[in-house]
């Protein structure tokens, strides 16, 4: 009786033990912004925090064996989840706070715009202010633009937020994130934002003398380098026909390290930095960012960052690139035969492998970090491949694409390497149709195209083809988009369901103009129009793209998109919209869709 009462009293302690233990673990982080003569540092929980971060949320637990300490979002979908994930691992999160980007439509004039994403701000910050994981709020991302970035509009809905987020949770600093430094960036934070504590700067190839120029540019607030890794596309050399030139992963590392030590590491006014981005991401290339492959293996800036990190160097360090040559011009006729030379180790002197992958490249080389489709990879484009040279048959595709050198060895490391290659040649046309071609009109679609191409949050579309206009008493097509968040769309294809995979398109050459009517159901709804989205990323391509944004009215009326003068030979999407949501449903119409 004595040992079972005794077993009892014990795990009744182990119990209370345990509950005790997990209440401490659910407790809110306190984080405080403490500034010491002229140098700021964070502490957690009374603790001194320096942020050894990194831009993602995949491979969590490699980040925490790695010697990293925080993440940054850049939105609140799906957060509660993942503060969850990285407070069991003592992970601490920047949580983001999207704000309006004019170029997606967002218009900081637009009062109930602003007001409503103010509202939304204090939505996130109540659900979420509560988390042992949460470290900071980061209000906005480069929102600012991409010009000088001093437009007071901005700055100071940002500074309402703000004031807003320390009322409601003044346990955790306020962050607003910008691009770069340059222009009225500095000096419109100082003088606009008393609220925000914390500047977040996103720097590539300035990022290791970020630090001494946000000085010299008069920053006086305690910053964070929200991003940072190798050159941007923006920064770098291009090829004669514009495609930018990517270091080998192996150099890319060595910008990791550089801008760590130069701008981030025992800098008095910086807090720590997260490098981007700590998973794959396909933006520019397939590999520009992305500090791992999509198969898990990670690349040299990993290793660069454990080694800062830690103070230790990995037990099996990543292969290394040391150059990737192509046997003559890089400019060549489609369906020519290149030769391509790679030079790669491993540093331990063990074996590696090399796969050999050529992709196409749509130089999509746009900056504002949206989510990119995959190009298409040419799957019988190697004729031969080997650890140190590969033959290759170009398509019979006019068009961009890149060489791909994946280096692997036997412990989940990697390098990688690519070369831009321009295909000459010219495009097969579409089927040729006389003009006017009639997409739409009065419910009739005698045209060959297919609105078939749902995109973004497809859930939320509503597209009515048949819909008896009350205005007019003919048959229109209705198009409801319902999601609080967001955006949706829809493209007219031939053949249908085409996104560039299948042969197909109108030749529409002669056409001067693509002209349609339209109006919304309340008046106020921003939609953008557009034709020719298929970019050269994919085996079978638009020759021309063009697009028109407009603010319907409540009457009907016509709209055009000039294509006198464009190559319209082959035209795969001849039509199409899309739009963000505002916070709720969005209902316009759509009628006498033609080229002319």
């Amino acid at each position: 009786m004595k040992r079972t009462f005794v077993s009892i009293g014990f795990c009744l302690l182990l119990a209370a033990s345990i509950l005790l233990c997990s209440k401490a673990l659910a407790a809110p982080s306190v984080v405080r912004l403490v500034k010491q003569g002229g140098s700021f540092h964070l502490t957690v929980d009374g603790r001194p925090f320096f942020i050894r971060g990194a831009g993602g949320s995949s491979s969590l637990a490699e980040l925490k064996a790695d010697g990293g300490n925080s993440i940054r979002t850049w939105g609140a979908d799906h957060l509660g989840p993942l503060l969850a994930r990285c407070a069991k691992l003592h992970i601490m999160v920047t949580v983001g706070i999207w704000l309006g980007h004019r170029e997606q439509g967002f218009h900081y004039s637009d009062a109930a715009a602003v007001q409503q994403q103010y509202e939304m701000v204090r939505r996130v910050v109540l659900k979420y202010r509560s988390s042992p994981a949460l470290l900071m709020w980061a209000l906005g991302n480069e929102m600012e633009g991409y010009g000088k970035g001093g437009n007071p509009k901005i700055w100071r809905a940002v500074e309402k937020a703000a004031a807003l987020t320390r009322r409601l949770d003044p346990n955790h600093p306020t962050m607003t994130v910008t691009a770069e430094i340059g222009g009225e960036r500095v000096a419109s934070l100082n003088k606009y934002c008393p609220d925000i504590d914390i500047m977040g700067i996103n720097s590539y190839a300035g990022g290791p003398s970020l630090a001494e120029r946000y000085v010299k540019a008069g920053g006086v607030k305690p910053f964070v380098v929200t991003e940072f890794g190798p050159p941007g596309t923006w920064e770098s050399q291009k090829t004669s026909w514009g495609a930018p030139i990517e270091l080998a992963s192996t150099e890319k590392a060595v910008w990791y390290a550089r801008t760590w030590r130069h701008s981030i590491a025992h800098q008095r006014l910086c807090l720590g930095g997260y490098a981007f981005v700590w998973g794959h991401k396909q933006e520019a290339t397939a590999t520009w960012y992305g500090m791992f492959l999509p198969n898990g293996d990670r690349l040299g800036a990993v290793d660069a960052m454990q080694k800062i990190w830690t103070g230790k160097s990995p037990l099996h360090p990543c292969p290394v690139i040391k150059s990737l040559l192509l046997t003559g011009p890089a400019q060549l006729p489609i369906g020519s035969i290149v030769h391509a030379h790679l030079a790669a180790a491993d540093p331990s002197g063990g074996p590696v492998t090399v796969k050999w992958v050529l992709q196409a490249d749509p130089l999509d080389t746009s900056v504002n970090g949206a989510v990119q489709s995959v190009p298409h990879v040419y799957q019988h484009a190697i004729v031969q491949g080997s650890n140190t040279s590969a033959t290759v048959k170009l398509p019979e595709v006019p068009g961009n694409c890149r060489l791909f050198a994946y280096v692997y060895n036997m412990h989940k490391g990697a390098a990688v390497a690519n070369i831009p290659l321009n295909l000459t040649g010219t495009a097969p046309g579409g089927q040729t149709v006389p003009l006017p071609v009639v997409i739409y009109r009065n419910g009739l679609a005698p045209s060959p195209y297919v609105p078939s191409g749902y995109m973004g949050n497809t859930g939320a579309i509503q597209m009515n083809p048949a819909y008896t206009d009350p205005q007019t008493h003919k048959k229109c097509i209705r198009v409801v988009f319902n999601a609080a968040s967001g955006w949706g769309g829809v493209v007219w294809q031939n053949p249908a369901n085409n996104w560039g995979k299948l042969p197909g398109g109108m030749n529409l050459s002669g056409a001067k103009e693509l002209t349609f009517r339209a109006r919304g159901s309340s008046g106020g709804e921003k939609v953008n129009f557009m034709f020719g989205v298929i970019g050269r990323g994919q085996p079978h391509y638009d020759t021309a793209k063009g697009s028109l944004t407009v603010t319907l009215t409540k009457k009907w009326h016509t709209y055009s998109i000039p294509v006198d003068g464009l190559d319209m030979k082959r035209i795969l999407t001849g039509f199409g919209w899309s739009l963000a949501s505002n916070g709720g449903a969005v209902t316009f119409y759509i009628n006498n869709i033609e080229y002319k």
